[in-house]
């Protein structure tokens, strides 16, 4: 019987070989050339119907971080921080009355508002395809010269990112070292991601979301700490994620999934622009996995949305695990 023309396409996307990849061209999508949201696609209404029928229990881990003034950001490139502040208060709403409905109302019926300003790539976010390119181009092939306005990117905007409900699964490096924060600018290996996940009894499948703990949420709190030289994957592990375990979306505990420096000097963030640019798969970064690690659970319902942000290159995100029979 033959096989359906869209089958072979992405066969062949997962089996490109080492040496067409080493060349660092964008990658043009399986999915076809309208294409936005690469590896998402692999999602269908008959694969979120049969893991979220395996669900097993009402208990839900939330793997967001908070926002708050003086959060880690990676402000090192002169992106702006977190800010907040308040547009109305109870008794500024007295004194001010911009209702106008005078003090005895306003006494009566407190007012509190707010605002906040912030980098789209700030605590739980998800990288969107545009984030980063190579040679010019994005993910698919689009050209910032024929898609990227003065209002944001018209292809693989936040926007274009769909509600994710996928088989989760967490891999905790830390735990697998002895170790309630792995060692400063650690690079995750291969091995170490087959070691965890042996160790854990939990085998990969085709259309997994992928979540690595590093333990670095530890120090969430603490921005200078969590800054400072933390540990993050190599470009040989989410080869071997993408291109053997065809995963669905990557993420971590991290400030940019990746460790730094680079492990090239010709890239200064190879695994960003493989997997992004390359690959055409999201990540998530700045999760949180401590709960998860604590009571181990290693496999469950992942359900998440981003905000749609048109043209945007993240988007905060609130993924939550729920655990599986």
């Amino acid at each position: 019987m033959k096989k359906p023309i869209a089958f072979i396409r992405v066969f062949l996307f997962f089996t490109i070989s080492i040496t067409a990849q080493s060349t660092e061209q964008v990658g043009i999508s399986p999915w076809g050339p309208e294409d936005e949201i690469g590896t998402l696609n692999m999602m269908s209404e008959q694969s979120r119907l049969s893991i979220l029928s395996r669900i097993g229990s009402g208990k839900v881990f939330d793997l967001s971080v908070d926002y708050f003034v003086g959060m880690p950001s990676f402000h090192s490139l002169g992106d702006p921080g977190y800010q907040y502040w308040l547009t109305h208060t109870p008794h500024g709403t007295v004194v001010d009355n911009p209702n106008g409905l005078g003090r005895a109302m306003n006494e009566k019926v407190s007012y509190t508002g707010d605002a906040i300003s912030m980098y789209t790539h700030m605590g739980t976010h998800i990288d969107a395809l545009n984030h980063f390119g190579l040679n010019g181009k994005i993910w698919n092939g689009f050209s910032p010269e024929e898609h990227l306005g003065d209002k944001g990117w018209k292809k693989t905007g936040a926007e274009t990112i769909p509600p994710i409900i996928a088989r989760g699964v967490m891999i905790d490096v830390a735990a697998l070292k002895g170790e309630e924060v792995m060692a400063d600018n650690y690079r995750i290996n291969a091995n170490d991601l087959k070691q965890a996940l042996k160790k854990q009894g939990v085998s990969l499948q085709r259309g997994d979301v992928v979540l690595i703990r590093t333990g670095q949420a530890r120090h969430y709190a603490d921005a200078g700490t969590y800054l400072h030289n933390y540990p993050g994957i190599n470009l040989e592990a989410v080869k071997w994620l993408v291109e053997e375990q065809e995963v669905l979306l990557l993420g971590a505990d991290n400030l940019s999934f990746e460790a730094f420096p680079p492990e090239r000097e010709d890239n200064w963030v190879p695994v960003h622009t493989y997997l992004l640019a390359e690959k055409g798969v999201m990540f998530l970064e700045q999760m949180f996995l401590e709960e998860l690690s604590r009571e181990k659970v290693y496999e469950f319902a992942f359900i998440a949305a981003s905000l749609k942000l048109k043209g945007a290159s993240g988007s905060p995100m609130r993924p939550i695990a729920i655990p599986l029979e």
